[in-house]
């Protein structure tokens, strides 16, 4: 069911004074438990691994990293839960596990605002609307033009019913009064495929997965689905700049442990994760996949999750997405 392996590495002293003084306040006393709700290789996992070894040395426990894949992160949300409140379990969620499940599912199992202590946001990947090359446009205002010329006989892809793919599109047809026909594969990887191939014409998807189609030209890209740009393709213009502010989508992983996590707990994890995220070989390997560390403050995860989950919800009842 689970994948578990250790990472052991020797104690080094702590300079810098915050890291001090939230050792003060609270040091873990037994193994650290990172749970990764997705097999081992995916993007929660590498930015774990990453992680860990430096949490090991700052805070003289053994930390290890257990996946737990299943129902899109559902199997490990319910089990990080249910683990005692200490500060030596913690999920590494992604943002479809904290804000999509519980839009499109009845019973997800867990409530991400009630079951988690937010510690921080570590990265972000931004969706973009990408068009097949043959597709007659090159900004937002003539792919909008061309989609109520077609008059819902395009097909957008995604990597699944309930994706952030599908609710990012579903947003975008919404925001611009357009419509289109929802193709939904079993992952991310054939929905690109079904891009580049023609059977679909126009979706909104990972920037980090079809940044070397677009490089190669095979797909065109038209609008990154964040406020900044995507340094990865920074000539590709966001959907704010392009007057649609509210078309929002992005993949993110995050670090939460527990609810009712001491205080102290919190912040003594939050400042080694934090500091770690900012150690050159786990900037450099991250940043060569395609995505942007975005640590975060504790609160500013937790309205991160707020935000996004009443948005989706939102969007999953305007487009009559069918609950699992």
């Amino acid at each position: 069911m689970y994948r578990r392996s250790a990472l052991i590495l020797p104690i080094a002293a702590l300079g810098a004074p915050r890291l001090a003084r939230a050792q003060a306040a609270w040091t873990p006393s037994r193994t650290i438990t990172l749970v990764v709700p997705f097999a081992a290789g995916g993007p929660n996992d590498i930015v774990a691994r990453l992680v860990a070894p430096h949490l090991q040395q700052a805070l003289g426990q053994t930390v290890v990293v257990e996946n737990r894949p299943g129902a899109t992160g559902a199997i490990a949300a319910r089990h990080v839960a249910a683990q005692p409140a200490d500060g030596h379990t913690m999920i590494v969620a992604a943002s479809g596990t904290m804000t999509i499940n519980p839009a499109v599912m009845q019973r997800p199992g867990y409530d991400p605002e009630k079951d988690f202590s937010p510690v921080t946001l570590a990265m972000t990947v931004p969706n973009m609307l990408v068009v097949h090359k043959d597709v007659p446009a090159r900004n937002v205002a003539e792919t909008i033009d061309w989609l109520k010329r077609e008059n819902g006989r395009v097909n957008y892809s995604s990597g699944g019913v309930g994706s952030t793919e599908q609710l990012g599109m579903e947003l975008f047809l919404r925001a611009t009064g357009t419509t289109a026909t929802h193709v939904p594969f079993p992952g991310g990887a054939p929905a690109v495929t079904a891009m580049i191939q023609g059977q679909c014409q126009a979706s909104i998807l990972n920037a980090a997965t079809v940044r070397p189609h677009v490089a190669s030209g095979a797909l065109r890209g038209i609008a990154i689905c964040l406020p900044r740009r995507f340094a990865a393709l920074p000539e590709i213009p966001t959907m704010e700049e392009a007057g649609f502010p509210q078309v929002v989508s992005a993949s993110w992983s995050a670090f939460l442990a527990p609810a009712g996590t001491p205080a102290p707990a919190i912040a003594r994890l939050h400042e080694t994760i934090t500091a770690a995220l900012r150690q050159p070989e786990v900037t450099q390997r991250l940043t060569a996949a395609g995505f942007t560390i975005d640590a975060s403050t504790p609160e500013e995860l937790g309205r991160t999750i707020s935000t996004e989950l009443a948005r989706w919800k939102r969007v999953v009842q305007e487009a009559g997405i069918q609950l699992t």
